[in-house]
């Protein structure tokens, strides 16, 4: 408690009663009131989506008072314009939109109003980056908006970050040359995570497959695990007051540290076969783990209690995510079952056993947001669809065809406005009610 009021800048003796001189109940609550009120404050800022799969990297969003269908058109249209290539997500913090994207021979970041679509600042730099499979040769990492600074990490593993308010450039670091990291199969596309003043990134190198940077400086402050790069974006949670950054990297769950980059837990979870990704972020749900990969590897429960992380279930049948990180919302998981070339189902199931509920079949992979107990959904093929998050049965509330395929970037939902883009367009909706 201390800790919250010392960051809200309210002095703890405020809270300190004079045991020999009881207050009545109604003065206790009226002085506790104001500061009940400031701690409600954090809260608001629910309202931004400054980093990949929202403010607590669940893609859980806590706004309310959103439309609960639409027509065949879709939501009422706020702007649209064109961008360029590339797979990262929209982010937002404050009104002010990031886009990381590729032109021409450039990887370019703006800032943007969200509320208008207006450019406010542009900055690019050179890139090479050719994609060996022909998926794009756009960047994959979604932006991290944090501090008055964005982090973006391109497909070749340069690092920048950037003043929010002017675009200027703080510092950067060519991760690629820095590090002896073996070439992915489409370029780096796991996202950067802020934690305890450092920026976290798996980036894949031997003896320094995780690394810790200083903010301000970009300079290396530690070092961990020798695991090869993922697509899988690192996620932090506090579980029996211990505080811990999980990766699901190219080998497994890596559970560290983040002041001293000490391993404290791991798990191998893999394919067998070297043609694959872990991409799917880990979820964390009180003292539980869920982590889930295509190619025959199938989705782990675990428990975690001591450091000790203890298995509840598992199974490839189940929940298998190749992309797309699954959804929790009332002890059951929403997610993409199954592999992206292969038309994936849209399932839920019950967290406690794994027993699937029900399944939607051939629904194609995609990104999502629960809000007000409902799944928005982007679909891959550029269908914004709407369903109930209910055990019960696939309930499908709206859909429309927004956008042209392939729509692999992850959403994003700030003071109700909805942004989803492909690779040539970006399009942000107002979703609030009249």
């Amino acid at each position: 408690m201390s800790f919250i009021l010392n960051r809200l800048g309210i002095c703890s003796s405020l809270l300190r009663f004079d045991a020999a001189k009881p207050k009545p109940i109604s003065r206790l609550w009226a002085m506790a009131a104001p500061i009940l009120l400031l701690l409600a404050v954090p809260a608001a800022r629910a309202a931004d989506w400054p980093q990949f799969l929202g403010p607590s990297r669940n893609g859980i969003s806590t706004e309310t008072g959103l439309l609960q269908s639409w027509t065949a058109q879709g939501p009422p249209t706020l702007w649209e314009h064109e961008i360029g290539a590339g797979y990262s997500g929209p982010v937002v913090n404050g009104g002010g939109l990031i886009l990381f994207h590729r032109i021409a021979a450039e990887e370019v970041i703006e800032r943007q109003d969200a509320a208008t679509g207006k450019v406010v600042w542009r900055t690019a730099y050179a890139s090479g980056y050719v994609d060996d499979y022909g998926k794009g040769d756009g960047p994959r990492s979604t932006p991290l908006i944090a501090e008055k600074r964005v982090f973006t990490l391109g497909p070749e593993g340069q690092l920048d970050c950037l003043d929010f308010d002017t675009g200027r450039i703080l510092w950067k670091r060519a991760l690629h040359e820095d590090y002896p990291v073996p070439k992915n199969f489409f370029g780096v596309g796991t996202s950067p995570i802020l934690e305890d003043e450092k920026l976290l990134l798996n980036v894949g190198a031997k003896n320094a497959g995780i690394v810790a940077f200083d903010k301000d400086t970009g300079k290396e402050l530690w070092r961990a695990t020798d695991h090869a790069a993922s697509y899988s974006s690192p996620v932090a949670a506090t579980i029996g007051g211990r505080r811990q950054i999980f990766f699901f990297t190219r080998a497994g769950l890596v559970a560290l540290d983040p002041a001293s980059g000490a391993v404290q837990s791991s798990k191998p979870w893999r394919a067998r076969i070297a043609a694959s990704v872990n991409a799917a972020t880990p979820l964390v749900i009180d003292d539980q783990v869920f982590i889930s990969a295509s190619y025959n590897t199938g989705a782990l429960l675990l428990r975690f209690r001591d450091g000790e992380a203890d298995e509840l279930w598992k199974g490839d049948e189940i929940m298998s995510n190749h992309y797309s990180t699954s959804i929790h919302h009332n002890g059951f998981l929403y997610g993409f079952d199954g592999r992206q070339e292969e038309r994936a189902r849209f399932r839920c199931i019950e967290l406690k056993t794994g027993k699937i509920r029900w399944t939607r079949e051939r629904f194609g992979c995609g990104s999502m947001i629960l809000a007000e107990s409902r799944l928005i959904i982007l679909s891959e093929d550029g269908d914004l669809v709407l369903v109930e998050a209910t055990p019960e049965s696939y309930r499908e509330k709206a859909r429309a065809h927004v956008l042209t395929k392939p729509c692999w970037a992850q959403i994003a939902l700030s003071q109700g406005r909805l942004f989803a883009r492909n690779d040539n367009k970006i399009i942000c909706w107002n979703l609030k009610k009249e």
